[in-house]
């Protein structure tokens, strides 16, 4: 950390503070050189995940997008405390790779994954549209594997 008044290399850490309502440190701080005091804060960097689109194109991960596909799917079946568990799991699981860059399939292989060991009828409901059925026997091939 750089004086702001000195440019000074070397500053020591007086105090520290965590904000309750945000994750932010706050830091006081004094210049080893100029004995000049400052005050820094610590704010975790978003990781600014990007979506690769079956056609090549990217969007920006939207947490949101992902809730309502799972709800729709998990509709009267899985509760809002478990659906926000698994989308932290996939978010957990998207995050620990090395690149930011995900494709909307795998994604959604991960979500089939966590909905068939929840419910199996959620699970069907969003394979339905995520594997894009054309018949039912499409449908019944994909219900013959959950057994």
């Amino acid at each position: 950390m750089f004086c702001p008044y000195c440019k000074h290399k070397e500053t020591k850490v007086i105090d520290k503070r965590d904000l309750e309502d945000e994750p932010v440190s706050r830091r006081r701080r004094e210049c080893l050189r100029c004995k000049k005091r400052f005050t820094t804060y610590e704010r975790i960097e978003d990781i600014k995940i990007k979506i690769i689109k079956k056609d090549g194109s990217m969007q920006d991960y939207d947490r949101e997008k992902l809730t309502r596909g799972i709800r729709i799917s998990a509709e009267k079946r899985i509760p809002d405390e478990e659906i926000e568990q698994i989308i932290d799991d996939i978010e957990m699981r998207i995050m620990n790779r090395k690149s930011n860059k995900v494709s909307a399939s795998d994604i959604g292989r991960m979500v089939l994954t966590r909905l068939e060991h929840v419910d199996k009828v959620a699970y069907m409901r969003f394979a339905s549209v995520f594997l894009d059925f054309n018949d039912v026997d499409e449908f019944k091939n994909e219900l013959d594997k959950l057994d």
